[in-house]
Parts: C-alpha cells; sequence; structure tokens
C-alpha cells in the first residue's frame, strides 16, 4: 500500500481504511501513515476534511468535551452512591 509517486492519489477505500484502523484498531497516526507511504498531515487532512465518515475537528471537539462533562457527572454520581451506601 505504498505511494511510490509524490502527487499520486489514493483510492477512497484505501483512505476509508486508513482511517477506520486508526479509529478502530488505535493504529496512531504516524504508524498508519508510514504503512500507507504518506505523510501524517496528509492523513490528518483527510480526518479534518471529513473523508469517509470521519467526524469534524469542531464535531470531536464538541464530543470530547460531552465526554468530559459525562465522566463528571458519573463522579458526582459515585460519591453520592457511595455516600448513600456508608449512612445505610
Amino acid at each position: 500500500m505504498t505511494n511510490p509517486k509524490k502527487g499520486h492519489r489514493l483510492a477512497p477505500e484505501v483512505k476509508a481504511d486508513i482511517i477506520r484502523r486508526i479509529k478502530e484498531e488505535g493504529v496512531s497516526v504516524e504508524q498508519a501513515a508510514k504503512d500507507a507511504g504518506v505523510h501524517s498531515t496528509t492523513i490528518y487532512g483527510w480526518m479534518g476534511a471529513g473523508a469517509s465518515g470521519a467526524p469534524s475537528w469542531a464535531e470531536f471537539i464538541r464530543m470530547k468535551k460531552q465526554n468530559q462533562e459525562l465522566f463528571e457527572v458519573i463522579g458526582e454520581l459515585t460519591v453520592k452512591l457511595s455516600q448513600a451506601q456508608k449512612k445505610n
């Protein structure tokens, strides 16, 4: 899956597979770039452009913030539950 020629475009399916490996398998962008023979900034560009259904950076940031808020709620509820169990 190497890219021997500069300026050579990868098929959309290949891009989708690279992004899928990053998102689902946890492969680092740097490793995926090395495996595909492209620069990591190229992959970040695909991800930022929403290639193959990848969330936009704005959506990613929104989801990350929402995730943090949910962890805070879970933490508060855990403390309240612990306190309630100690009273009983």
